[in-house]
C-alpha cells in the first residue's frame, strides 16, 4: 500500500511554499532509552506504587494506533519492529510507514533513572544494525531488505566540543554511507547540547541550526535525511532554518508531556512558522487516551481545529469515555514551560495565559530560550555542568 509519508513528502517538495500537508509520527521507541519504565505507567496502579505497562501492552497500543491510521510514521525499537513489522506484517496493508531508531547515543542511556551519562558529552553508539532493522538478521539479501523497515531515526548531539563532535560526525558519515548502500532512508534528529562544560552557547537555537546547515552542506541528495527532527526553539529559529533551504523538510520533537494545550499549541505554532513534521512520544504516551489525543493532533495538523478548541473538545470526549482527566480544564488550557529531553526533571514550569481568539504565544514553548539562561560568568564549573544537565533533560522527544 502506498504510504502517506511518501505522498506528503512528494507534495511538500513539489510546492514547499504553499503545501499544507503535515507529517505526524508516534514515537514509540522509548525502550531504547528508559528500560522498564519505557512503556509508561500502567492505569492499574495504586497510590505511589510504581507499576508500568509491559512491553507487550506497549506494543498493543502501537497496534491500535496503526489500525486508527491517523499518524504517518510509527517509530519503534528494532525488537518491537521485528514483532510488528516482520512477523505480524501490520504495516503491509497500512498507510503508515514503520521506522526504527537506528542509533542510541549515550545521552539517552537512561535505564534505572539515576544514570549520570547526561553529565558527559554525548558519544555515538548503535545497538541495532541496518540488517536487523530491515530483515531481522545481520545480512540481508536484496529481496529480504523489503521485509522490514527501510526508514530510521539517526541522532546527533553537538556540544561545542571538538573531540566529542568529531566522533559524532564521523559516526554519522559511516552510517550514511552504509545506509545508502543498503537502500535505507533516515531522518536526522539533532538534540540541543547535553554538556558544553566551560563553553556554553548563548543562542542554542541558532547553534543547532548552524550545525545542521554546515553538516548537510557536504551531503548530496543520495545521502541526505528525508527530514529533520529538532527541538522547537520558537518562531524566529524555525523561520530561519526553513528559509535557509526549502529542500530540507523540518520537523519538531515533542518533549515532556506538559498540558494538553502545550502539545496542541506547539504543533500548531511550529506549522505556522514552517515545520512540516512533528514526532510526539511522551506527549502521546502520557495522555489520558492515546487514540483520542492523536485524533486531535491530526485535526490540528490538518488545519481543522485550533489548539484551545481542541483541548476543550478533548476534555469533552474524555468525559464521554468515562475517563477522568489528569487536570481540570482550566489548568489544562495553560501553556507551561515544557521540557524536551528524555533525561531528567524539568525546571519549574511557567504558566502563560491563553489568548483564545488568536491561539498565539509571545515566546517559544520550550524553556530552552536564551532568555531563560543564567549569568554564566557568576557560576562555578559545577554549577554550569548541573545547569547544562538540567537543560539537556528538557530536549529529547
Amino acid at each position: 500500500m502506498e504510504k502517506t509519508l511518501d505522498q506528503k513528502l512528494a507534495r511538500i517538495h513539489a510546492n514547499p511554499d504553499s503545501c499544507r500537508d503535515f507529517i505526524l509520527a508516534d514515537a514509540k521507541d522509548a525502550d531504547m532509552a528508559y528500560g522498564l519504565s519505557a512503556p509508561g505507567q500502567s492505569p492499574e496502579y495504586y497510590g505511589h506504587e510504581a507499576k508500568f505497562r509491559s512491553i507487550q501492552e506497549y506494543r498493543q497500543i502501537i497496534r491500535e494506533v496503526v489500525e486508527q491510521a491517523y499518524v504517518d510514521i510509527m517509530l519503534m525499537s528494532a525488537s518491537t519492529s521485528e514483532v510488528l513489522t516482520l512477523r505480524e506484517r501490520i504495516f503491509e496493508k497500512s498507510p503508515i510507514t514503520p521506522a526504527c531508531r537506528a542509533n542510541d547515543t549515550t545521552d539517552i542511556w537512561l535505564a534505572g533513572g539515576e544514570t549520570r551519562y547526561g553529565t558527559q558529552p554525548s558519544q555515538p553508539f548503535r545497538t541495532a544494525t541496518l540488517g536487523h532493522i530491515m530483515c531481522g538478521k545481520s545480512v540481508c539479501t536484496v529481496q529480504e531488505r523489503k521485509l522490514g523497515a527501510d526508514l530510521g531515526l539517526y541522532s546527533v548531539t553537538f556540544n561545542n566540543d571538538l573531540d566529542a563532535d568529531h566522533r559524532s560526525l564521523a559516526a554519522y558519515n559511516l552510517f550514511r554511507l552504509e545506509a545508502e548502500r543498503a537502500g535505507f532512508r533516515h531522518f536526522l534528529e539533532v538534540f540541543d547540547p547535553n554538556q558544553m562544560g566551560e563553553h556554553p552557547i548563548e543562542n542554542i537555537g541558532r547553534f543547532v541550526s548552524d550545525h545542521i546547515a554546515r553538516t548537510l552542506a557536504g551531503v548530496t541528495s543520495a545521502g541526505r535525511p528525508v527530514f529533520l527532527k529538532i527541538p522547537y526553539h520558537g518562531p524566529k529559529a524555525m523561520e530561519m532554518l526553513v528559509h535557509y533551504d526549502r529542500d530540507v523538510v523540518v520537523g519538531i520533537l515533542g518533549g515532556s508531556s506538559g498540558t494538553t494545550f502545550d502539545a496542541f499549541q506547539m504543533l500548531w505554532e511550529a506549522k505556522k512558522y514552517g515545520a512540516r513534521v512533528a514526532l510526539y512520544g511522551r506527549k502521546i504516551n502520557k495522555s489520558e487516551h492515546q487514540l483520542t489525543f492523536i485524533r486531535y493532533l491530526r485535526w490540528i495538523a490538518d488545519d481543522k481545529i485550533q489548539p484551545e478548541e481542541a483541548v476543550r473538545a478533548y476534555h469533552g470526549d474524555l468525559q464521554k469515555l468515562g475517563i477522568r482527566p489528569y487536570r481540570e480544564l482550566a489548568d489544562d488550557l495553560q501553556q507551561t514551560a515544557t521540557v524536551s529531553s528524555y533525561s531528567g526533571k524539568p525546571t519549574a514550569a511557567k504558566q502563560v495565559a491563553v489568548t483564545p481568539a488568536k491561539s498565539t504565544v509571545s515566546r517559544p514553548i520550550a524553556a530552552t530560550s536564551f532568555e531563560d539562561e543564567p549569568d554564566f560568568s557568576k557560576m562555578t564549573a559545577t554549577e554550569k555542568a548541573q545547569w547544562n544537565l538540567e537543560r539537556w533533560r528538557r530536549i529529547l522527544g
